[in-house]
């Protein structure tokens, strides 16, 4: 069946792949070790870091899944994408200045330093078949949802997206997935707000929008317990306990999305600006077609039988023009491509960092996991397109598939949370919640009435698979502090538990930290042969930025919207140069300016990291 689109919106569609693939493939350019590949070579802005995420959140099904709930619920659909900040002061306090002043890579690899070799190992297993099927799920959803807008087959439109992710991770990795992630945030939410401003105008203005909606689908919350397929008291374990834990902790994209940025000081605004400023506006963005929907139904411009399914489409087509229509279409690929890259630069750096560095060459060049790493990704790629006809070929996938990560998402969490926040937990513990949490949640997808103690009310399997989300949490927590407590702890977890996150920092620092509050300063940039990934300041910067010998120093281009592309990391040394009359001169080696983007010569902005 062909869909609504015109010449006019493929050409924007096309156009849009064409410019996406190249902009990507330019950041090849700053990828030259595996920390740049995964990790942006570790340089980046708050404010970059905070766009890219909310596009890694907004997924191709986004748009198609809230708007359908935002029709059949009104402005309670928000309710699924503003519960973060549940979560958020665990992950600020203690898991993102663990991971970073530990210099962990992987989720894995947290799991060997603070319990052992075999909990790394099956960590491994579950976080690779969780990453790689998400990948193809993605890839079908947005294949399924094209065929139906445009008409285009379903397997050339998904190896067509995955085509284009593959080749700007190969050269570019995830400074890339940052850039382009932006890029998209950016389209995807400008391509949302468009979408609700035609829609107000078709109806009239806010005022005739808003008085279409009944209270109840004003109400920023559903009912409490009443309706099983959507509640408040399901909403709130579900994703603004379990999944927004299982967001920040256990996913291996967003982890390295973090520790691309240049301090930990940095992430916690990053994180602060995506819950409270970005994240309601991508809600309001990928929601507002089913509002729209809603307000049209009531209003009589559209059939009371509307499929809520569809509702994206029929809005979209309803109030958009040819050309608008394709740009709407294009932001719907760029929410899918945003994620999918995030989930394949997340399975190269497993694979390289857990399976092929520590069993296959332990011992190889950095250039040489950087192959690995390039090839991996392309692999990754190939992989989620298999999996298309397969997923395709089952009625019940989405259900299949949310059953598995419902099994496997909170013993993970469980084992993360308990492990960065409670010294006691041991090695034991945590075997046992991966194994034995994964049987008792899958016993209540074979048992259903297990979940009744914990439902709160809400009735039904509508319900239970909310609420399964609560007993899954209090059965693997319960798991996971009885054997512990009946088990010996390891002993050294110093640096890997909140209380010794001190320790952690000192590792990281290689000596004692600076917390002496520090003020930019902007230095000129010189060229000095005797430096070696060290960065030497004049006696007057170091005194005015007030750093000492020791200290590690972020040097940056001076116009702030390169984000930290074009930058530079190192301790600091005292200059033994005369700084021949300027007051503030910072050296780099040729070597370091060179591979940071930056030009001798140049005025540079320089600050003290810690």
């Amino acid at each position: 069946m062909k869909g609504p689109a015109t010449s006019l919106d493929y050409i924007i569609i096309v156009s849009y792949f064409l410019f996406i693939l190249l902009f990507g493939s330019y950041f090849g350019r700053f990828t030259k070790s595996t920390k740049d590949f995964f990790f942006g070579g570790q340089r980046f802005s708050w404010w970059l870091i905070a766009a890219s995420c909310v596009a890694t959140v907004v997924g191709s099904y986004s748009f198609i899944k809230y708007s359908t709930i935002g029709f059949s619920y009104g402005l309670s659909s928000s309710m699924s994408y503003l519960n973060d900040w549940i979560v958020m002061p665990f992950f600020l306090l203690g898991w993102l200045p663990i991971i970073y002043y530990s210099r962990i890579g992987t989720v894995a690899e947290y799991f060997e330093r603070r319990f052992n070799r075999k909990a790394r190992v099956m960590a491994t297993a579950i976080i690779l078949v969780y990453l790689i099927g998400y990948i193809g799920i993605n890839l079908l959803t947005l294949g399924v949802a094209l065929k139906h807008i445009l008409g285009t087959p379903l397997m050339p439109t998904v190896i067509t997206i995955a085509f284009v992710c593959a080749i700007y991770l190969h050269y570019g990795g995830q400074t890339a997935v940052i850039f382009t992630d932006l890029l998209q945030a950016v389209i995807l939410v400008f391509a949302g707000f468009l979408l609700f401003a035609l829609g107000l105008h078709y109806l009239g203005g806010f005022g005739e929008f808003w008085n279409a909606l009944t209270p109840a689908e004003r109400s920023p919350f559903p009912s409490f317990n009443k309706d099983p397929h959507f509640s408040t008291v399901g909403i709130f374990w579900q994703d603004g306990i379990a999944n927004s834990a299982a967001f920040y902790f256990m996913n291996q994209g967003v982890m390295m999305r973090f520790l691309s940025l240049k301090s930990v000081n940095e992430g916690k605004k990053a994180a602060f600006a995506v819950i409270v400023v970005l994240m309601p506006i991508a809600m309001i963005a990928i929601a507002n077609a089913g509002w729209l929907g809603r307000a049209f139904v009531n209003q009589g411009l559209l059939p009371a039988e509307t499929n809520p399914k569809e509702i994206f489409v029929t809005v979209a087509h309803l109030v958009t023009t040819p050309g608008v229509f394709g740009f709407v279409m294009a932001a719907l690929m760029a929410a899918l491509m945003s994620t999918v890259d995030t989930l394949i630069n997340a399975v190269s750096a497993i694979v390289v960092g857990d399976i092929y560095k520590p069993f296959v060459r332990p011992k190889a060049p950095d250039s040489h996991y950087l192959k690995v790493a390039q090839w991996v990704a392309v692999g990754a790629s190939v992989v989620g397109v298999a999996l298309v006809p397969l997923f395709n070929s089952f009625q019940s996938i989405y259900e299949a598939h949310g059953a598995f990560t419902a099994a496997v998402t909170p013993p993970m969490v469980i084992c993360m949370v308990l492990g960065a926040f409670w010294k006691r937990f041991t090695p034991a513990g945590a075997m046992a919640t991966l194994f034995f949490g994964a049987i008792m949640v899958a016993a209540s997808i074979i048992w259903p009435h297990l979940i009744s103690p914990f439902s709160h009310g809400v009735s039904g399997e509508g319900g239970f698979k909310y609420m399964r989300a609560l007993y899954a949490l209090v059965a693997c927590g319960g798991i996971g502090v009885v054997v512990s407590l009946l088990s010996r702890p390891k002993e050294n977890v110093q640096g890997l538990v909140v209380g010794s996150i001190g320790e952690a920092i000192k590792r990281f620092k290689g000596g004692l930290p600076n917390f002496k509050k520090s003020t930019p300063i902007k230095c000129l940039l010189t060229p000095s042969q005797d430096l070696n990934t060290t960065i030497a300041l004049t006696s007057s910067g170091m005194e005015k930025l007030g750093a000492l010998e020791g200290d590690l120093l972020f040097v940056r281009d001076k116009r702030w919207w390169y984000g930290g592309l074009r930058s530079a990391q190192g301790k600091l040394v005292p200059s033994q140069k005369s700084h021949g009359g300027k007051d503030f001169e910072v050296f780099l080696s040729p070597q370091d300016i060179e591979s940071g983007g930056l030009r001798a010569g140049e005025r540079v902005i320089v600050e003290k990291i810690i």
